[in-house]
């Protein structure tokens, strides 16, 4: 098969599949991208050399409990004193919750970036791995989920107007490098990344974000011109950390020595090949979100 046709069915399929399951129910999405996590897992652990039954229990564990506890609180609070005879509330303790799972991330995520930058390293100490696999993998999974409740609710436009600017982001920033990209943006990890095609990706992104609060996610008029605000300030940080995120997978490639994280996606490589992006910006956006919270 033409592999221009191989990328083409499996970018469909992949679309496809990530828009039904976002749209149809608050359970088909997390069922999902809980199936993307183990997926995701299993290919990282291919990489760095990590044994992959443990890590995909501990994930998947780590993924399930926080979800469960985190949105099915209500239920199963009932289900925990009918059980054994107590009386607790899990919301007092979800938001303490979420702020530890967040300080956990950033932490890893800046110490991801700090990896980007040593140049000596060429192997991963054990321990390191482990914390890549709770504060690069799982947890940033768990903020995908979170961020798409906004602050009550399950809103499926959020979730679908993050991967909006981060599809436009990345073909853009591709476009644009390729036209007139001259200035190598990190070349060392990612020679084809140009800092003309980041600040292509990072205008079109902003005006996508535009877009998607103007006539998406249509707010009241009295709240339009923060939406307009809001949405564009996500584009902006999509950009930025965006990018980051797919320098940081390719140098776990390239101390690997892979082209891909996988090839469950033919002409486009694995899971982690495709959500690198998402999953290192979802927890800078959920934190976001938190701030904008708290101001208001």
């Amino acid at each position: 098969m033409n592999e221009t046709l191989k990328r083409t069915i499996s970018g469909a399929v992949y679309i496809a599949l990530l828009l039904t399951s976002i749209l149809f129910s608050t359970e088909s999405f997390i069922i999902l991208f809980g199936i993307f996590l183990i997926i995701t897992i299993y290919e990282f652990c291919n990489i760095v050399n990590l044994n992959k039954v443990f890590s995909i229990l501990f994930g998947t564990l780590v993924y399930s409990s926080t979800i469960l506890v985190s949105h099915y609180n209500k239920q199963t609070a009932k289900f925990i004193n009918e059980t054994f005879q107590t009386d607790i509330s899990l919301e007092t303790n979800i938001k303490q919750l979420d702020l530890i799972l967040l300080a956990i991330t950033i932490v890893v995520s800046i110490k991801c970036i700090l990896f980007l930058f040593y140049d000596s390293v060429q192997k991963i100490s054990t321990s390191s791995k482990y914390l890549y696999l709770l504060g690069y993998i799982t947890l940033p999974f768990i903020f995908i989920v979170k961020i798409s409740f906004g602050t009550n609710d399950y809103n499926p436009k959020i979730i679908l107007g993050l991967f909006i600017l981060i599809w436009t982001n990345d073909t853009f920033a591709y476009l644009v490098g390729k036209s007139i990209g001259k200035h190598k943006l990190f070349e060392r990890v990612s020679p084809k990344k140009t800092i003309e095609g980041f600040v292509g990706g990072a205008v079109f992104a902003a005006f996508a974000g535009f877009l998607i609060s103007k006539f998406y996610i249509q707010p009241k008029p009295e709240f339009s011109s923060m939406s307009i605000t809001i949405w564009t300030t996500i584009a902006v940080i999509v950009s930025i950390f965006g990018t980051i995120g797919d320098l940081i997978e390719s140098k776990f490639k390239r101390i690997a020595g892979v082209k891909d994280s996988g090839s469950i996606m033919p002409g486009h490589g694995g899971i982690l090949d495709r959500l690198d992006s998402v999953i290192f910006v979802a927890p800078i956006i959920f934190l976001f979100y938190q701030i904008l919270y708290y101001v208001s």
